[in-house]
């Protein structure tokens, strides 16, 4: 069996593990590879969707300059996640009055500015409110102590 190198001389991986076969109970690095190229996909779908604005696109939907809603980003004042090209992309449905209350607080609770983590947390359905996404929940009405209450569930 033939061995290549990957990504240092150290690295080697046989040709039927670059099919795919994994040997034990770990995923082989093509099946990794494979995984963190399709994660980095949905990443870029998410950064480049409808929804997301620009700091300057942000700043301009409420009324102050793209410092800051940078320096917001940092605090955990708001979400911002970090654009491969520059800069941040925001959600703009952040600054709706039933969520911007709330995303420092949130920031708290789960113990992160990270901007992915934040919008992870929001937009991910949760069996504690039977299936629908925290984000969603805020819209139709659910209090945001009961979502903080999740929150920091989740961060523990």
């Amino acid at each position: 069996m033939k061995d290549r190198s990957l990504t240092s001389p150290t690295a080697r991986v046989s040709d039927r593990e670059l099919r795919g076969a994994a040997a034990g109970p770990y995923a082989s690095t093509a099946q990794s590879v494979t995984l963190v190229r399709s994660g980095a996909q949905l990443l870029r779908e998410r950064i480049e969707a409808a929804d997301m604005v620009t700091t300057h696109e942000a700043a301009r939907l409420v009324g102050t300059s793209a410092v800051a809603i940078i320096a917001w980003i940092k605090a955990g004042r708001c979400i911002g996640v970090s654009n491969l090209r520059r800069g941040f992309k925001l959600p703009s449905w952040q600054f709706e009055p039933e969520i911007w209350p709330l995303l420092q607080p949130l920031a708290e609770c789960l113990g992160t500015r990270d901007g992915w983590q934040l919008l992870s947390f929001l937009e991910t359905p949760s069996m504690a409110l039977n299936g629908t996404t925290p984000r969603l929940a805020l819209e139709q009405g659910m209090p945001g102590s009961r979502i903080l209450a999740l929150a920091a569930a989740d961060a523990h």
